[in-house]
Protein backbone atom coordinates (compact mmCIF):
# COMPACT_ATOMS: atom_id res chain seq x y z
CA UNK A 1 0.00 0.00 0.00
CA UNK A 2 1.35 3.65 -0.82
CA UNK A 3 0.03 6.60 1.36
CA UNK A 4 0.35 9.99 0.33
CA UNK A 5 1.19 12.04 3.54
CA UNK A 6 0.64 15.30 4.53
CA UNK A 7 2.42 16.34 8.48
CA UNK A 8 3.76 19.88 7.95
CA UNK A 9 4.18 20.43 11.81
CA UNK A 10 6.79 19.23 14.52
CA UNK A 11 3.67 17.60 16.62
CA UNK A 12 2.14 16.40 13.79
CA UNK A 13 4.95 14.74 13.03
CA UNK A 14 5.68 13.12 16.52
CA UNK A 15 2.07 11.66 16.14
CA UNK A 16 2.91 9.89 12.53
CA UNK A 17 5.92 8.38 14.23
CA UNK A 18 3.11 6.18 16.53
CA UNK A 19 1.25 5.50 13.40
CA UNK A 20 3.80 4.06 11.62
CA UNK A 21 4.82 1.62 14.12
CA UNK A 22 1.60 0.05 13.40
CA UNK A 23 1.51 0.08 9.34
CA UNK A 24 3.51 -2.90 8.08
CA UNK A 25 4.94 -3.09 4.41
CA UNK A 26 4.02 0.24 3.27
CA UNK A 27 5.00 3.01 1.53
CA UNK A 28 5.20 6.82 2.15
CA UNK A 29 5.59 9.80 0.24
CA UNK A 30 4.62 13.56 0.57
CA UNK A 31 5.68 16.26 3.13
CA UNK A 32 7.04 14.85 5.91
CA UNK A 33 10.24 14.70 8.58
CA UNK A 34 12.53 13.40 6.52
CA UNK A 35 13.74 10.76 8.97
CA UNK A 36 10.74 8.76 8.20
CA UNK A 37 12.20 8.55 4.67
CA UNK A 38 12.18 10.12 1.00
CA UNK A 39 10.03 13.37 1.18
CA UNK A 40 9.00 15.66 -1.29
CA UNK A 41 9.46 18.77 1.37
CA UNK A 42 10.92 18.47 4.60
CA UNK A 43 7.98 19.32 6.97
CA UNK A 44 11.03 21.89 8.54
CA UNK A 45 10.67 23.76 5.71
CA UNK A 46 6.82 24.94 6.39
CA UNK A 47 7.80 25.95 10.06
CA UNK A 48 5.49 29.15 10.84
CA UNK A 49 4.17 30.82 13.74
CA UNK A 50 1.40 33.50 13.59
CA UNK A 51 -0.30 35.28 10.89
CA UNK A 52 2.22 37.77 9.79
CA UNK A 53 5.08 35.03 9.97
CA UNK A 54 3.14 32.60 7.60
CA UNK A 55 2.99 34.69 4.51
CA UNK A 56 6.19 33.91 2.93
CA UNK A 57 5.49 30.09 2.82
CA UNK A 58 2.75 30.81 0.45
CA UNK A 59 3.87 30.45 -2.79
CA UNK A 60 6.31 27.48 -1.76
CA UNK A 61 2.94 25.97 -0.30
CA UNK A 62 0.93 26.35 -3.99
CA UNK A 63 3.38 24.28 -5.17
CA UNK A 64 4.09 21.78 -3.18
CA UNK A 65 0.19 21.43 -3.34
CA UNK A 66 0.29 20.78 -7.18
CA UNK A 67 3.04 18.37 -6.97
CA UNK A 68 1.01 16.58 -4.14
CA UNK A 69 -1.39 15.82 -6.18
CA UNK A 70 0.47 14.35 -9.06
CA UNK A 71 1.62 12.06 -5.90
CA UNK A 72 -1.38 11.10 -4.84
CA UNK A 73 -2.46 9.58 -8.41
CA UNK A 74 -0.29 6.34 -7.45
CA UNK A 75 -1.49 6.59 -4.04
CA UNK A 76 -4.15 3.96 -2.12
CA UNK A 77 -4.56 7.18 0.60
CA UNK A 78 -4.11 10.26 1.68
CA UNK A 79 -3.42 10.71 4.98
CA UNK A 80 -3.87 14.54 6.17
CA UNK A 81 -2.89 15.40 10.22
CA UNK A 82 -3.66 18.55 10.77
CA UNK A 83 -2.40 21.91 9.24
CA UNK A 84 -5.92 22.81 7.79
CA UNK A 85 -4.94 25.48 5.85
CA UNK A 86 -3.03 23.36 3.77
CA UNK A 87 -4.60 20.52 3.79
CA UNK A 88 -8.27 21.07 2.93
CA UNK A 89 -6.83 22.89 0.12
CA UNK A 90 -5.50 19.75 -0.87
CA UNK A 91 -8.12 17.39 0.05
CA UNK A 92 -10.14 19.61 -2.43
CA UNK A 93 -7.62 19.73 -5.14
CA UNK A 94 -7.35 15.84 -5.11
CA UNK A 95 -11.23 15.19 -5.45
CA UNK A 96 -11.58 17.83 -7.85
CA UNK A 97 -8.69 15.52 -10.14
CA UNK A 98 -11.07 12.90 -10.14
CA UNK A 99 -8.75 10.90 -7.83
CA UNK A 100 -9.86 7.65 -6.20
CA UNK A 101 -7.78 7.48 -2.92
CA UNK A 102 -9.43 7.31 0.13
CA UNK A 103 -8.91 10.43 2.18
CA UNK A 104 -8.09 10.35 5.89
CA UNK A 105 -8.03 13.42 7.70
CA UNK A 106 -6.45 13.13 11.40
CA UNK A 107 -6.61 15.89 13.74
CA UNK A 108 -9.81 17.88 12.66
CA UNK A 109 -9.34 21.64 12.03
CA UNK A 110 -10.93 23.34 15.80
CA UNK A 111 -13.84 24.75 14.29
CA UNK A 112 -15.20 24.87 17.96
CA UNK A 113 -12.38 28.22 18.25
CA UNK A 114 -12.90 29.57 14.46
CA UNK A 115 -13.59 29.28 10.88
CA UNK A 116 -16.79 27.41 11.39
CA UNK A 117 -17.37 26.85 8.14
CA UNK A 118 -15.04 24.13 7.53
CA UNK A 119 -17.00 21.98 8.84
CA UNK A 120 -18.86 21.61 5.24
CA UNK A 121 -15.46 21.45 3.50
CA UNK A 122 -13.69 18.94 5.29
CA UNK A 123 -16.85 16.66 5.23
CA UNK A 124 -17.45 17.22 1.49
CA UNK A 125 -13.80 16.13 0.67
CA UNK A 126 -12.52 13.91 2.84
CA UNK A 127 -13.74 10.52 3.22
CA UNK A 128 -12.94 9.40 6.87
CA UNK A 129 -12.34 12.54 9.66
CA UNK A 130 -10.61 11.12 12.57
CA UNK A 131 -11.27 13.00 15.95
CA UNK A 132 -8.69 13.33 18.88
CA UNK A 133 -11.38 15.32 21.23
CA UNK A 134 -14.69 13.86 21.91
CA UNK A 135 -16.31 17.10 21.61
CA UNK A 136 -15.27 17.32 18.17
CA UNK A 137 -18.56 15.24 17.64
CA UNK A 138 -20.40 18.31 18.69
CA UNK A 139 -19.32 20.02 15.62
CA UNK A 140 -19.10 17.57 12.87
CA UNK A 141 -21.37 14.96 11.64
CA UNK A 142 -19.44 11.76 10.57
CA UNK A 143 -15.94 12.44 12.75
CA UNK A 144 -14.74 9.41 14.28
CA UNK A 145 -13.02 9.57 18.06
CA UNK A 146 -9.71 7.62 17.82
CA UNK A 147 -8.40 8.80 20.96
CA UNK A 148 -5.71 11.02 21.49
CA UNK A 149 -1.95 11.00 20.29
CA UNK A 150 -0.62 12.43 23.36
CA UNK A 151 -1.53 9.04 25.59
CA UNK A 152 0.15 6.74 22.66
CA UNK A 153 3.41 9.59 23.68
CA UNK A 154 3.65 9.49 27.35
CA UNK A 155 3.60 6.58 29.33
CA UNK A 156 4.36 7.68 32.30
CA UNK A 157 2.07 9.91 35.50
CA UNK A 158 2.41 11.23 38.42
CA UNK A 159 0.31 10.15 41.40
CA UNK A 160 1.69 12.24 43.86
CA UNK A 161 3.27 15.61 43.95
CA UNK A 162 7.05 16.39 45.80
CA UNK A 163 8.72 19.45 46.25
CA UNK A 164 11.47 19.05 44.87
CA UNK A 165 13.12 22.14 43.92
CA UNK A 166 13.65 21.19 40.55
CA UNK A 167 11.20 23.48 37.93
CA UNK A 168 11.12 23.50 34.10
CA UNK A 169 11.18 26.30 31.73
CA UNK A 170 9.31 25.13 28.26
CA UNK A 171 9.65 28.72 26.06
CA UNK A 172 8.52 26.74 22.72
CA UNK A 173 10.35 25.75 19.72
CA UNK A 174 10.19 28.60 17.29
CA UNK A 175 12.27 31.75 17.34
CA UNK A 176 9.61 33.82 17.87
CA UNK A 177 8.27 32.48 20.87
CA UNK A 178 11.59 31.64 22.37
CA UNK A 179 12.96 35.02 21.78
CA UNK A 180 9.80 36.20 23.54
CA UNK A 181 9.84 34.25 26.66
CA UNK A 182 13.49 33.81 27.24
CA UNK A 183 14.31 37.55 28.79
CA UNK A 184 10.70 36.76 31.12
CA UNK A 185 12.06 33.31 32.08
CA UNK A 186 15.83 34.41 32.79
CA UNK A 187 14.24 37.04 35.03
CA UNK A 188 11.86 34.65 36.69
CA UNK A 189 14.95 31.80 36.72
CA UNK A 190 16.94 34.63 38.70
CA UNK A 191 14.25 34.82 41.59
CA UNK A 192 13.80 31.09 42.29
CA UNK A 193 16.23 29.17 44.52
CA UNK A 194 15.89 26.01 42.16
CA UNK A 195 17.43 23.52 39.95
CA UNK A 196 16.12 25.46 36.75
CA UNK A 197 15.79 23.00 33.55
CA UNK A 198 15.34 24.47 30.53
CA UNK A 199 13.95 22.49 27.47
CA UNK A 200 15.22 22.53 24.39
CA UNK A 201 13.67 20.93 21.34
CA UNK A 202 16.61 18.23 19.87
CA UNK A 203 16.96 20.02 16.78
CA UNK A 204 17.76 23.57 18.30
CA UNK A 205 20.83 21.84 20.07
CA UNK A 206 23.58 23.31 17.60
CA UNK A 207 21.80 26.81 17.80
CA UNK A 208 21.80 27.46 21.47
CA UNK A 209 23.45 30.56 21.31
CA UNK A 210 21.54 31.81 18.43
CA UNK A 211 18.28 31.48 19.56
CA UNK A 212 18.68 31.10 23.23
CA UNK A 213 21.57 33.73 24.31
CA UNK A 214 22.93 33.33 27.92
CA UNK A 215 21.70 30.30 29.31
CA UNK A 216 23.97 29.74 31.78
CA UNK A 217 21.47 30.13 34.71
CA UNK A 218 19.93 26.95 33.43
CA UNK A 219 20.53 23.26 33.05
CA UNK A 220 19.65 22.31 29.83
CA UNK A 221 17.97 19.06 28.94
CA UNK A 222 16.19 18.08 25.67
CA UNK A 223 13.88 15.42 26.70
CA UNK A 224 10.61 17.19 27.47
CA UNK A 225 8.74 14.05 29.04
CA UNK A 226 11.38 13.46 31.13
CA UNK A 227 11.47 17.11 32.47
CA UNK A 228 8.04 17.42 33.25
CA UNK A 229 8.55 14.26 35.13
CA UNK A 230 11.41 15.37 36.81
CA UNK A 231 10.25 18.44 38.12
CA UNK A 232 7.58 20.29 40.66
CA UNK A 233 6.12 23.22 38.34
CA UNK A 234 7.03 24.29 35.14
CA UNK A 235 6.91 27.63 33.06
CA UNK A 236 5.62 26.67 29.39
CA UNK A 237 4.78 28.61 26.15
CA UNK A 238 1.36 27.85 24.62
CA UNK A 239 1.75 24.36 22.60
CA UNK A 240 1.19 20.58 22.72
CA UNK A 241 3.75 20.67 25.57
CA UNK A 242 0.63 22.33 28.07
CA UNK A 243 -1.15 19.41 27.65
CA UNK A 244 1.78 16.93 27.75
CA UNK A 245 2.23 18.68 30.98
CA UNK A 246 -1.49 17.74 32.39
CA UNK A 247 -1.16 14.64 31.15
CA UNK A 248 2.14 13.95 33.13
CA UNK A 249 0.73 15.33 36.04
CA UNK A 250 3.30 18.68 36.65
CA UNK A 251 1.61 22.08 37.74
CA UNK A 252 1.76 24.39 35.43
CA UNK A 253 1.10 28.26 34.17
CA UNK A 254 0.78 28.85 30.71
CA UNK A 255 2.89 31.69 29.20
CA UNK A 256 2.57 33.54 25.55
CA UNK A 257 3.82 36.44 24.02
CA UNK A 258 3.54 37.23 20.56
CA UNK A 259 3.45 40.28 18.39
CA UNK A 260 0.89 42.90 19.11
CA UNK A 261 -0.69 42.79 15.66
CA UNK A 262 -0.90 38.16 16.14
CA UNK A 263 -2.97 38.72 19.33
CA UNK A 264 -5.02 41.58 17.93
CA UNK A 265 -6.32 39.46 15.15
CA UNK A 266 -6.35 36.26 17.18
CA UNK A 267 -8.77 37.94 19.43
CA UNK A 268 -10.92 39.02 16.67
CA UNK A 269 -11.42 35.73 15.57
CA UNK A 270 -11.29 32.34 18.23
CA UNK A 271 -13.81 32.72 20.33
CA UNK A 272 -12.49 30.64 23.34
CA UNK A 273 -12.31 31.54 26.64
CA UNK A 274 -8.63 29.80 27.45
CA UNK A 275 -5.57 29.35 25.41
CA UNK A 276 -4.56 26.36 26.63
CA UNK A 277 -5.92 23.05 25.46
CA UNK A 278 -6.48 21.35 28.82
CA UNK A 279 -8.45 24.13 30.16
CA UNK A 280 -10.20 24.12 26.73
CA UNK A 281 -10.92 20.42 27.16
CA UNK A 282 -11.96 21.32 30.81
CA UNK A 283 -14.55 24.55 29.54
CA UNK A 284 -16.43 21.82 27.01
CA UNK A 285 -16.40 19.07 29.69
CA UNK A 286 -18.24 21.54 32.06
CA UNK A 287 -15.00 21.91 34.44
CA UNK A 288 -13.15 25.21 35.50
CA UNK A 289 -9.96 25.80 34.42
CA UNK A 290 -7.09 23.28 35.04
CA UNK A 291 -4.13 25.99 34.84
CA UNK A 292 -3.50 29.50 34.87
CA UNK A 293 -2.96 31.53 31.55
CA UNK A 294 -0.61 34.83 30.98
CA UNK A 295 -1.02 35.85 27.87
CA UNK A 296 0.48 39.24 26.21
CA UNK A 297 0.63 42.18 29.09
CA UNK A 298 -0.13 39.97 32.12
CA UNK A 299 2.85 37.71 31.38
CA UNK A 300 4.80 39.27 34.03
CA UNK A 301 7.69 38.11 36.20
CA UNK A 302 5.59 39.24 39.25
CA UNK A 303 2.54 36.73 37.74
CA UNK A 304 4.66 34.24 36.38
CA UNK A 305 6.09 33.47 40.38
CA UNK A 306 2.69 34.24 41.76
CA UNK A 307 1.55 31.14 40.03
CA UNK A 308 4.56 28.96 40.97
CA UNK A 309 4.09 30.27 44.80
CA UNK A 310 0.39 29.56 45.27
CA UNK A 311 -0.46 26.26 43.00
CA UNK A 312 -2.59 23.58 44.03
CA UNK A 313 -1.10 19.96 43.69
CA UNK A 314 -3.30 17.81 45.07
CA UNK A 315 -6.12 20.08 43.14
CA UNK A 316 -4.26 19.52 39.87
CA UNK A 317 -3.48 16.19 40.21
CA UNK A 318 -7.01 15.16 40.74
CA UNK A 319 -7.79 17.29 37.60
CA UNK A 320 -5.28 15.07 35.68
CA UNK A 321 -6.90 11.74 36.45
CA UNK A 322 -10.49 12.88 35.34
CA UNK A 323 -8.51 14.66 32.05
CA UNK A 324 -7.17 11.23 31.60
CA UNK A 325 -10.19 9.36 31.65
CA UNK A 326 -12.05 11.60 29.41
CA UNK A 327 -9.77 11.02 26.43
CA UNK A 328 -9.69 7.09 27.22
CA UNK A 329 -6.38 5.98 25.14
CA UNK A 330 -4.41 6.95 22.66
CA UNK A 331 -4.99 6.95 18.73
CA UNK A 332 -2.17 5.79 17.02
CA UNK A 333 -3.42 2.42 16.86
CA UNK A 334 -6.93 3.16 15.85
CA UNK A 335 -5.62 5.22 12.62
CA UNK A 336 -3.58 2.99 11.54
CA UNK A 337 -6.90 0.67 11.21
CA UNK A 338 -8.42 3.21 9.70
CA UNK A 339 -5.91 3.59 6.67
CA UNK A 340 -5.69 -0.48 6.54
CA UNK A 341 -9.14 -0.78 6.40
Amino acid sequence: MKILVSSLEASANLHLKEILTHLNNVQICGIFDKRFGDALYDSKEFSAMGFVEILPLIFKAKKALKQMVELARDCDRVLLIDSPAFNIPLAKAIKEAGLKCEIIYYILPQVWAWKKKRVAKVERYCDRLASILPFDEKFYNKSEYVGHPLLDEINVQKTTHTKNSIIAFMPGSRRSEISRLMPLYKEVAKNIEAKKLLVIPPFLAKNIDEYYGDVSEFEIVYDAKDALMASEFAFICSGTATLEAALIGTPFVLCYKAKAIDIFIARRLVKLKYAGLANIIFDFMGKEPLHAELIQESATVQNLLKSYEHYDANKFLKSCNELREYLKHGSAKSVAEMILR
